[in-house]
């Protein structure tokens, strides 16, 4: 079974030769070939020969295009902040939509055509020439309420779910709409899974989440889907309160990270739900030991169950041993689930 038959299969219920392990890695990848961030996240032959190197090394059981969440915000004219060897930043006192009438006059861009997203789908084109059907390829959008933030500057987002509920549900309209073109392009470029991250929400209540952001990836979902694309939902933080109402979008991969119990997660989204994470990034893969790491990754499994993706809470750390790392690959190797395929 190659990378992408295994994480396929797990996906359709079917039996797997061995758990997939998926961890997050950006400036992780980008140490690992000697390159600045600066680099990786600009340049999409970069970004494709880390992740590839990196997946080998490692046993990853795919290659993703995520790099940063700058690129759909910056392309609609965002103020985005660059630096020689971090991610970038957004400028929230300059923020696009701090004057909320310039959402009117906001058009949803050509991918195609947009200096930062057609670099990640030119990733996603060159990441088919040189993995082919053998790895996952995995494209990376802004959920509705991540692009919101990057529009409107997150504190200021945070109040309009109490001051402006019309205008916020406007503007997650338009971010979905962003969302739903980029990942057509990245889908038609040849990637397999899309990844969306709208790390934002974990700041919400269930009450909001549920009445305005849910529906968002609802509408999302369905879309990937119709596109033929399998889909993973990315929300760092302790979205506890969050578990159920993840677990009813339709996501086939759910991330959790280390601030939720994974007892609690499996418990609120149910058996089926395929879950990635949660291994403490900082405290175990960053500063612990391999042996650490090795117990840690158990648990997960343990609690979770075969229904399962071994991966940190979220981002590897890029000074991460390299011996956390082999770990995992160890461990992903070893573990073979009741009913395996032959």
């Amino acid at each position: 079974m190659n990378s992408r038959d295994r994480v396929f299969a797990l996906l359709d219920g079917r039996p797997v030769d061995r758990i997939p392990l998926m961890p997050i890695t950006m400036m992780f990848a980008a140490d690992q070939i000697g390159v600045k961030y600066l680099q990786y996240e600009t340049d999409y032959r970069v970004l494709v020969e880390g992740q590839i190197h990196t997946a080998e090394r490692f046993g990853l059981d795919f290659v993703s295009c995520i790099s940063d969440p700058a690129r759909e915000a910056g392309d609609l004219g965002a103020a985005v902040r660059f630096f020689d060897d971090q991610p970038p930043a957004f400028v929230e006192s300059e923020a696009l939509l701090a004057d909320k009438t310039v959402l009117a006059r906001l058009k949803v861009p050509d991918p195609c055509d947009g200096r930062r997203m057609l670099d990640r789908i030119k990733a996603a084109s060159l990441f088919k020439e040189k993995v082919g059907t053998d790895t996952i390829i995995e494209g990376w959008i802004e959920g509705p309420c991540a692009l919101a933030a990057d529009l409107r500057g997150i504190n200021t987002l945070m109040l309009d779910f109490y001051d402006d509920p019309v205008f916020v549900n406007d503007l997650m309209a338009f971010a979905t709409e962003v969302a739903i073109a980029f990942a057509r392009a990245q889908r038609d470029a040849g990637v397999d899974l899309m990844g969306v991250g709208d790390a934002p929400s974990s700041l919400v209540n269930g009450a909001i989440f549920g009445e305005m952001i849910l529906p968002h990836h609802i509408k999302l979902v369905e879309a990937l889907r119709s596109m033929g694309l399998k889909t993973r939902s990315h929300i760092c933080g302790n979205t506890t309160r969050l578990c159920a109402a993840r677990a009813s979008i339709g996501y086939d991969i759910i991330d959790i990270d280390s601030l939720v119990s994974m007892e609690v997660a499996r418990k609120k989204m149910g058996p089926n739900q395929v879950i990635l994470g949660n291994i403490p990034t900082v405290e175990v893969m960053e500063r612990g030991t391999p042996d650490l790491v090795l117990a840690t990754a158990v648990e997960c499994y343990r609690l979770c169950g075969p229904n399962h993706i071994i991966s940190a809470g979220c981002e590897v750390p890029r000074s991460t041993p390299i011996e956390n790392m082999d770990v995992l690959r160890e461990y992903a190797t070893s573990l073979v689930p009741v009913g395996a395929a032959p």
